[in-house]
């Protein structure tokens, strides 16, 4: 094809399809995978808005471009984005490649199908039922249901529903209307996306109950038995307490076992958000801990959780999204909730079991499938290739915060519990001076000029906030499986040269 001929002409032309694509796979493979992935490599090639526009050439015209416009196109939008399989991306809850799991979202991608019939996705309605019931399994028990979400907050969201529903079931109907005044309860070091699904559920922020943590960030179930009291007292109906595995921030664990008790003497859902992670648990961010028998003790009592959130996108690497919701009910829960029976989907004398047809239990209706890239990545890792990913991130962290302490102008703000390494760089100008009265106001702007100063260069990236009465501090996450000792070394030495002026 003449590099001049319009890409439309590839409508009906497989050969000229197939060119196309082993281009762009060369270009993926060299630009996304290798050079995205070397620590000789920027993490990011930082661009201010208005020239990444003009570099980008973000226009949608009404003539289509050429085949070579369009390969310069993608290696683009590769070069400027960035590169978060780079051992050096340490930002998000989220970093790292793991081959098998990219395998399979180009499956996915190519097959571009909608998991909600067996007629139309026949091999992922199998796999994911089997995924779902490995998971549970890991949690600790033998049945139950679940499904794959776009997110731990979408998972929340459904547990904060189902909840409601099962003690509810006339406000499917009815609405709003037909409810007390309602009452959940988390933790003050929660995952956001509690209150925004508050908000979204019409239940309102107001109904979300603030329980007090303790100094380490983890759930006190003295103030969770108050504050319960204290919604009663009101007036409100308590419903659900969502607990957390593996804080966005401190990476702290709730004391399930002792929160799980006070749920079952007040008749509540627990829901575990290891998103972060019992009734209703969040263990989205934490979750993966399960596979680990060195450390999945800190997840002790998540078996007695109603619903888990859990995000093996994560701490696993699967890759976005991949994103579980877990049930231990059986009572069909999902789809009473959520069903609304749409005919020409769910039809009910097809010629093979409609129990396969899982559409009905989610809100959505297309939805992508989430379960091939974690149980491609499973099969090739085995169990025991997962369980030693989780303990190198431990091992790694372990070895990051002792380096911490040996070194000056390095501060932790706490031992860490999970993989999640919060520390302050104090600068030369600063070293000495704790007393003094602008000493915090003065630290908290280090960590934003270092961020600054080390995205601009594309050396690294890495996470900071303030917390509480904390100053800005740094949240080092270790979780890339690439990530080697000399990586923590390189961190470390980066922030001190980066703020050796300050």
């Amino acid at each position: 094809m003449a590099d001049s001929e319009p890409l439309s002409s590839l409508d009906g032309d497989p050969m000229a399809t197939e060119a196309l694509l082993w281009d762009v796979f060369g270009i993926i493979v060299d630009e996304a995978i290798q050079k995205g992935t070397s620590a000789c490599e920027k993490v990011c090639e930082w661009k201010e808005p208005e020239e990444l526009k003009e570099l980008l050439d973000l226009e949608l015209r009404s003539q289509g471009e050429s085949k070579e416009q369009i390969l310069e196109r993608c290696r683009t939008v590769i070069r400027y984005s960035v590169k978060t399989c780079h051992p050096r991306f340490f930002n998000q809850l989220f970093s790292g490649l793991d081959p098998h799991s990219l395998a399979g979202r180009i499956i996915t991608e190519s097959l571009n199908t909608s998991q909600y019939t067996y007629e139309i996705a026949p091999v992922f309605i199998l796999m994911e039922e089997e995924v779902l019931k490995k998971l549970r399994a890991l949690v600790g028990w033998s049945f139950g249901d679940g499904v794959f979400c776009p997110g731990g907050s979408i998972s929340n969201m459904y547990a904060m529903n189902l909840a409601r529903y099962q003690r509810y079931p006339d406000c499917k109907q009815r609405g709003l209307r037909s409810l007390p005044l309602l009452a959940l309860f988390t933790s003050e070091e929660c995952h956001y996306s509690i209150k925004k699904g508050a908000a979204f559920l019409g239940l309102g922020t107001d109904s979300v109950r603030v329980v007090k943590a303790d100094e380490r960030g983890k759930m006190i179930p003295e103030d969770l038995e108050r504050q319960i009291s204290l919604a009663e007292a009101e007036g409100a109906v308590p419903f659900l307490v969502s607990a957390t595995s593996g804080t966005t921030v401190l990476g702290a664990f709730d004391p399930l076992e002792a929160i799980a008790d006070v749920c079952q003497r007040h008749g509540l859902w627990l829901h575990v958000d290891a998103h972060v992670v019992p009734p209703a648990l969040q263990a989205a961010w934490g979750g993966s801990v399960l596979l680990s028998q060195t450390h999945r003790h800190l997840l002790d009592g998540i078996q007695r959780a109603n619903s888990v959130a859990w995000n093996p996108h994560k701490f696993l690497t699967a890759g976005l999204q991949c994103s579980a919701l877990l049930l231990q009910d059986t009572s069909n829960l999902l789809k009473r909730c959520h069903g609304s029976q749409a005919s020409y989907l769910f039809q009910q004398d097809k010629f093979y079991d409609v129990a396969l047809d899982t559409g009905d239990k989610v809100v959505q209706c297309g939805r992508r499938v989430d379960c091939l890239k974690l149980w491609l990545m499973w099969k090739a890792q085995g169990g025991q290739g997962l369980e030693q990913r989780v303990d190198q991130a431990f091992a790694l962290a372990r070895y990051l915060v002792e380096e911490i302490k040996k070194r000056e102008g390095f501060e932790l703000v706490m031992e860490p519990e999970f993989v999640n390494v919060c520390f302050w760089f104090v600068p030369p100008s600063l070293r000495g001076k704790q007393e003094s009265p602008d000493y915090s106001e003065k630290l908290a702007k280090v960590a934003p000029v270092l961020k600054e100063r080390m995205v601009k260069e594309g050396s690294m990236m890495i996470g900071y906030q303030p917390h509480g009465a904390r100053a800005n501090f740094f949240r080092m996450v270790v979780v890339n499986p690439m990530l080697t000792q000399a990586d923590m070394d390189f961190l470390l030495d980066e922030l001190e040269r980066l703020g050796q002026d300050l």
